[in-house]
Order: C-alpha cells, then sequence, then structure tokens
C-alpha cells in the first residue's frame, strides 16, 4: 500500500472539508495564559479533543468512509485501531449505514473499546500491541471483501486529517510555529501539506513519543510507522522531536489543573514539548491537542504521577521508635509545616528495620518543590532519617 500511496494535495482537503463538513466540529482554538507565562511566547491550543468520538480521527474516518461506492458499502468496512480510529470508523459507518469491524490491542484502553462498540462496530480485540492488530484485520479484509481502513497510510484518510490544517491558517494568521503529533504520520503529513500551501513560511513541527515499548502515549504509539510518510514529513516538517512519558505526564496535570481540558497522551505530546523547552523558534505558537479519550484509570495514575513531578505530592520513608505517640510526633512535625497528610503506611518487616523500630511511609500534598524541601529539611533536622521515593 506504501509504494502506490499518492498524497493529497490542497485541493483534494478543500474537498474533504466540504464532503465532512456536516459530520465534524470546526474546534475552538484557546489561548493559555499559564502555558504563555511559563514559555515566554503566546501559546494558542488547538482544541481537537473536542471533537466528535473525542479525537481528530473522525475527519479522515468521514471522507474515506464517504468517499466509497454503494459496491463497497455494502460490504462493509473494517479497520485496526489503537482506539481513536476505531471510534472514528465506528461512528462514521453507523451514520452511513455501514458494518464495521474494529480490531484493537488486548491490552487497548477499555474507555477507547467501550466507546468503540457504543458506535455500533463489532471490536475483536487481537494482539499485543496495533500491528498485530493490524495483521489480523488486513486479514479480515481480504477473506470477506470489506474495504480495510487504514489509520494513516491512504490518502483519503490523510485529506481528511488535513482538513485541521485548513482550520488552523484561518484561525491563527498569527502563529508561527505549529506542534503536531506523529504516530503513523497521516496526521502531521495532512496538517502539513495545508498549511505549507496557506502559510509556507510558518514552522511546522512534528513531536513523537521518544520510547520503545509501552507509553501513556499509546495513540502515536506505532511500532512501524509509515517509511512513505515519515520521508515527506522529512520534506515538509522544520523539526521532528521527542518527548518522555514524564514530559507527557507533565503536561496532562497541567492542562486538566490550569486548562480544564482532558487531554490523552498523544495529545499532550505538543504541549510536552512547550513544557520542556523543545518546541525552538519564536513568537507564537500552537499545539495541537489530537485528542482527550484518555482511560480514567490511567488518567489517575498520570495525574499523581504529574503531580509528583511538580513537587505536589511528596513520598518519603522514615523510621521511628516503636512506643506510643512516636507516629504523632512526627505528624505533628508533618503538620507544622503545613504538609497535608494524605496516606500513612506501617511496615514492621525488611531488613533495615530493627526489633524496637516501626517503618512509616507518608504521602502527603504539598505545595510546590521548595515546600517538599523544606518540609524534609525540617523533619532531617529532628533526627529522622528519610528516604524520598518521589
Amino acid at each position: 500500500m506504501t509504494d502506490t500511496l499518492t498524497l493529497p494535495g490542497l485541493a483534494d482537503i478543500e474537498a474533504a472539508r466540504a464532503r465532512i463538513v456536516d459530520r465534524i466540529r470546526a474546534t475552538p482554538v484557546y489561548g493559555s495564559d499559564a502555558l504563555t507565562t511559563r514559555t515566554g511566547r503566546q501559546v494558542w491550543l488547538k482544541a481537537e479533543n473536542l471533537q466528535r468520538t473525542g479525537s481528530f480521527k473522525i475527519r479522515g474516518a468521514s471522507n474515506k468512509l464517504a468517499t466509497l461506492s454503494g459496491v463497497e458499502r455494502a460490504a462493509g468496512v473494517v479497520a485496526a485501531s489503537a482506539g481513536n480510529h476505531g471510534q472514528a470508523v465506528a461512528r462514521a459507518a453507523r451514520e452511513l449505514g455501514v458494518r464495521a469491524t474494529v480490531y484493537m490491542p488486548l491490552d487497548a484502553p477499555m474507555a477507547k473499546v467501550d466507546a468503540t462498540r457504543s458506535y455500533g462496530a463489532e471490536t475483536v480485540l487481537a494482539g499485543a500491541g496495533f500491528d498485530e492488530a493490524l495483521a489480523e484485520a488486513w486479514e479480515q479484509a481480504r477473506d470477506t471483501g470489506a474495504t480495510f481502513v487504514h489509520a494513516f497510510e491512504d490518502d483519503a484518510v490523510i485529506a481528511g486529517q488535513g482538513t485541521i490544517g485548513l482550520e488552523l491558517a484561518e484561525q491563527l494568521p498569527d502563529a508561527g510555529t505549529f506542534l503536531v503529533p506523529i504516530g503513523g504520520g497521516g496526521l502531521a503529513s495532512g496538517i502539513a501539506i495545508a498549511l505549507r500551501a496557506k502559510r509556507p513560511d510558518v514552522r511546522i513541527v512534528g513531536v513523537q513519543a521518544g520510547r520503545q515499548g509501552p507509553t501513556i502515549a499509546d495513540g502515536i504509539a506505532v511500532k512501524y510507522p509509515s517509511e512513505r510518510l515519515l520521508r515527506m514529513l522529512d520534506e515538509l516538517l522544520d523539526d521532528r522531536i521527542d518527548v518522555t512519558d514524564d514530559e507527557i505526564a507533565a503536561a496532562i496535570t497541567l492542562l486538566l489543573e490550569r486548562a480544564k481540558l482532558v487531554v490523552e497522551g498523544a495529545g499532550a505530546a505538543t504541549v510536552a514539548a512547550l513544557l520542556a523547552g523543545k518546541a525552538g523558534g519564536e513568537g507564537g505558537v500552537c499545539a495541537l491537542l489530537s485528542g482527550g479519550n484518555i482511560d480514567p484509570t490511567l488518567l489517575i495514575s498520570v495525574m499523581r504521577h504529574g503531580l509528583a513531578l511538580a513537587g505536589r505530592y511528596l513520598i518519603v520513608r522514615t523510621l521511628i521508635d516503636d512506643r506510643p505517640g512516636a507516629l504523632a510526633e512526627l505528624l505533628q512535625l508533618v503538620a507544622a509545616e503545613r504538609g497535608n497528610l494524605l496516606t500513612v503506611k506501617h511496615y514492621r518487616e525488611g531488613t533495615d528495620v530493627q526489633v524496637a523500630q516501626t517503618g512509616v511511609e507518608l504521602t502527603v500534598i504539598t505545595r510546590n518543590e521548595d515546600h517538599c524541601s523544606r518540609l524534609c529539611s525540617a523533619l532531617e533536622g529532628r533526627g529522622y532519617v528519610l528516604d524520598r521515593l518521589s
């Protein structure tokens, strides 16, 4: 498929926009005072996490299915997805009365699996990751004659995603830099084609999850991105940068707390690049929030981790005498430093715990890293030996 793929041009993207205008939202752009203050430059957020189905994927899926012939619609469609593409194909198929089957990895977030089913698609969990699910979906399409709807290696899908670029050119005439996430390459390609045609002078930066194996940015965790699209992106993009899971967690936390926006890992990668000082360029910058479909259990873990990284959670272990009142003395010191105790855990087993001692693990809500340091210094000043875990 990569050998025959022809990337769409501006006319194709404009045709896609006219074709899907009634099936998608023209998502808003918000200025972010919090990010502007932190980065020293004007920051805008393109909130594609507020798109129908919770991500940009509905654009490409809707455009692809709208171009199918009557015979192709009758045969149904098959897709493989880590979650967002599956939801988009399911909804687009339901609107057109087309039967859809979506293959998803065994460990796909249940929020995305349930949403895909709720849109009416048959879901099949197969394989440890996206690429294994993709192989089984291809086989299903070949055996049944259904149309396979690829998540990124399809010119109609790319043209649909490119409609974001048209909106960005119209909404942000003053932005000089645009940050877009890269997974398989379809989203970044479509946006870059449209922006280069409309605003050839802008700087476009692709952001990738910079780790092999599991990542909280599951939406862009593609084991084998399209080599052809990535080669095209080398021509279309000014830079490609990597962000870590810790940087993404910090971005998710800030977006929820300050922007009041729920954003998944892939969607927050662009903001992670901003916060980490990796975006480059000067002047106004727009970060695309590509999706908001984060599993609630993952969100809880990410928020705790992000708060710990920001010094908002302090987790320490120490030893106290195994006698009445010893724990109360420790907790009084924490209270005196205005630490808000969340949990206390006792442990008496371990090579570092003497017979007349007990171990204590405290989780304390704090204000910032300076507050954590002051609290730890106060405890150490009273003779407590601390093992800081966050």
